[in-house]
């Protein structure tokens, strides 16, 4: 079912080659086509955002009332809600550990500088309908911005006939401030100028399909982002220790996301490499998502078996995955050696499902490369700092002769004038 790759130097190249092209295709007329919805939204205004929502969607956009997110959670089974009500604990308790403070301190030249820290003031999450419609990720995007003090939370989603009452459960979970039935490009728009009901935001998180992701793309400027996602993808790490079925397992986990979706292991082990093969085509065979499986592993998977892990490693920097799961004798002593990776999950018992659900660290991961520069989304994804300066003049006066000096070789004159009037007697 897989392929498997000897490494020399050419080969895994080239599958690390496809791997990029898949996410680096970009389809022009889906970009022509959400251009022409952001301009109308963003002229229009709110009639735009109706008549988009109706011709794609056939329904208006209107906002879900709490009393429809209170029997959403209601109508969910209870050990759905324990699970995700535990999860938004450890999200939370996570993200709580992370948040950095406002800190001011003396600076050498005995003045007063330092950080201001402020949650952002309204943040919109996009929430996919219909069959992708995830509960967990309306929690790994909403409760650390809770976390974070942002003001004001609003989700919209696609109105779909039957909104996912998961998700709905989530939401009130989450201690989203609003939740709006509207989506595609036209939603994006909306909150990226503001629109009738719609208010503008200050920053956009959470996946979509192509057009969504499009959109935001154009949105960012006028807007934050969390970042332009790609096809999810794991790589694991693993060798002659490992369990070949735990490694099939964990590979076809995220293979069943999308065709597009990216399996890859690492080995210095051709035994091992040949029995994940064997057991990916066992399990594939009783797994509900077997065509989406067998497509993803046939066109983007892959076995590189190498020389050892430290070539391993090197590979597995380059390709800076979404998910890094290291299956070894010893996991921990191979942590210092990642330079990149979204996510890094040590061992044979932190399979990646965990950090999708319930480990507490966000899986909003950077993928197709970007964990080179990326990093996860976070409390600190929606926060901004001022810095804060407070001299007196005591304190100024010693730098004025330096300040005066850069200000004139800069030929900037009204610069040092600022500093020269506060000492002319």
């Amino acid at each position: 079912m897989i392929s498997i790759i000897q490494a020399d130097g050419a080969a895994e190249q080239a599958q690390m080659a496809a791997m990029r092209a898949r996410a680096a295709e970009k389809n022009a007329g889906i970009e022509r086509s959400v251009r022409a919805i952001m301009q109308a939204v963003k002229e229009e205004g709110f009639p735009a955002v109706e008549r988009f929502t109706r011709e794609f969607d056939h329904q208006a956009p209107h906002e879900i009332s709490p009393e429809r997110l209170e029997e959403a959670y209601r109508a969910c089974p209870r050990e759905l809600i324990r699970a995700l009500e535990h999860a938004a604990a450890n999200i939370r308790d996570y993200n709580e550990k992370l948040l950095v403070e406002t800190r001011e301190w003396t600076s050498p030249d005995g003045g007063r500088v330092g950080r201001v820290v402020r949650g952002l003031t309204r943040v919109g999450i996009y929430v996919p309908g219909g069959t992708a419609a995830y509960p967990s990720s309306v929690l790994m995007n909403a409760v650390p911005a809770k976390v974070a003090g942002v003001e004001e939370l609003i989700m919209v989603t696609p109105p779909t006939e039957n909104l996912s009452d998961p998700v709905l459960a989530a939401a009130k979970i989450a201690g989203v401030n609003r939740v709006i039935a509207v989506g595609g490009a036209q939603a994006v728009a909306a909150l990226t100028y503001g629109a009738g009901f719609i208010p503008k935001v200050d920053k956009l998180v959470g996946p979509g399909n192509a057009y969504v992701a499009a959109a935001k793309r154009l949105a960012y400027g006028s807007l934050d982002i969390d970042m332009v996602a790609g096809p999810s993808e794991v790589l694991v790490i693993a060798d002659q220790t490992a369990n070949p079925k735990y490694v099939a397992a964990d590979l076809l986990s995220q293979a069943e996301h999308d065709k597009l979706a990216c399996a890859v292991l690492l080995t210095d082990s051709m035994e091992l490499a040949q029995a994940v093969a064997g057991e990916m085509t066992r399990q594939t065979a009783y797994l509900e998502r077997s065509e989406i499986m067998e497509a993803s592993v046939r066109d983007f998977g892959c076995a590189i078996v190498c020389r050892n892990l430290d070539q391993c490693m090197e590979l597995a920097n380059e390709i800076a995955p979404e998910h890094l799961e290291i299956m070894t004798q010893r996991p921990r002593a191979l942590l210092p050696l990642v330079k990149n990776a979204g996510a890094v999950f040590l061992g044979a018992h932190s399979p990646e499902p965990l950090g999708d659900y319930l480990a507490g660290p966000d899986h909003v991961l950077p993928t197709s490369g970007t964990a080179r520069f990326f990093s996860p989304l976070s409390v600190s994804s929606f926060l901004k700092t001022m810095s804060v300066i407070e001299f007196e003049r005591d304190s100024l006066k010693p730098l004025a002769p330096e300040i005066i000096a850069l200000a004139r070789a800069e030929k900037l004159t009204a610069h040092s004038n600022a500093i020269q009037v506060r000492f002319e007697e």
